[in-house]
């Protein structure tokens, strides 16, 4: 029998969870999220993890499985994942995986290059380097370090500058020498499910989701961890929004709306990064009778 992963993604905000509650229902199965902050057992309510209740409808798996402390990154999360579907498969034809993680989602679907763990010490002097000198001081590093990944980088990133120059002085190798970004050929069937809908539509659920977040107690989520406001696992819309406004950047209402603007922007760049996905197939997240119908038409055909 041929095996199938039913990945079920789409951008923040638009109605994954509760429609792959449904469809693993349908089907009987387990849920893998490739959301990379959900795994962290500390942060519940800016992640939007699913509830008690949604956990208790289908068993899920990769949420709340780490600490905000622990080091964790996409190759990580491929190898992790690959070993859960050989045990899920024993037991479920289909399984499910849904999150909007973009770099999470194709390290199960396509495979990725296995990088360095950065040491602490270093990813410090690196931080120090761009919050004293800024983003250019970086960027001149990385032309210097790897002038081939320069020129293909979004150069206004930080995070990916800041990553890159990291890989190098670790590995003493250009970071563009260790991608090989090759797909690599999965043992089981890849179903592929996107959700779309207007952007006015989506925006107004982004805005609604922050502030019903803020309303559950965001910001009192966030207090307990500004002492750990530099590292990765925080670095994330929502908490880093606040962090700024605890270190007097701006108000707190300025932080909601940023939280509001930063949000619908990820949401922008998922959906830009999804669209070059030639596999996926798109949908309205109103469209459950029709996707489960599609569903099942492509394990009928494997």
């Amino acid at each position: 029998m041929t095996h199938s992963l039913i990945v079920l993604i789409g951008p923040t905000g638009i109605g994954k969870t509760e429609l792959c509650l449904q469809l693993a229902e349908h089907l009987n199965t387990e849920i893998i999220s490739s959301d990379s902050r959900q795994i962290f057992k500390e942060l519940k309510i800016g992640t939007a993890a699913p509830t008690e209740e949604q956990l208790k409808r289908v068993k899920h798996h990769m949420v709340a499985t780490h600490s905000v402390n622990d080091y964790y990154n996409a190759y990580q999360f491929e190898q992790d994942v690959l070993k859960l579907l050989d045990n899920l498969f024993q037991s479920h034809p289909q399984v499910l995986m849904t999150g909007g993680s973009m770099m999470y989602v194709d390290a199960v679907c396509k495979g990725i290059d296995e990088l360095p763990t950065i040491d602490p010490e270093l990813r410090q002097e690196v931080m120090d380097l761009y919050n004293n000198e800024g983003l250019e001081a970086i960027r001149r590093q990385l032309k210097m370090l790897d002038p081939v990944f320069y020129d293909q980088v979004d150069l206004k990133n930080h995070k990916r500058v800041m990553h890159a120059v990291e890989v190098c002085l670790m590995t003493g190798q250009p970071y563009s020498s260790l991608r090989t970004n090759s797909s690599r050929k999965r043992p089981f069937n890849i179903i592929k499910i996107g959700l779309d809908m207007d952007r006015d539509e989506l925006y107004s659920r982004i805005n609604q989701r922050v502030d019903m977040m803020i309303e559950d107690g965001l910001f009192e989520e966030a207090k307990a961890f500004y002492h750990l406001k530099e590292s990765n696992s925080l670095n994330t819309v929502g908490y880093k929004e606040i962090f700024a406004h605890w270190d007097g950047e701006y108000d707190a209402d300025k932080a909601i709306e940023l939280i509001k603007r930063n949000s619908r922007r990820y949401a922008k760049r998922q959906l830009s990064w999804f669209r070059r996905d030639k596999e996926i197939n798109w949908f309205h997240p109103s469209q459950v009778a029709e996707i489960i119908k599609f569903v099942d038409k492509q394990i009928e055909l494997v």
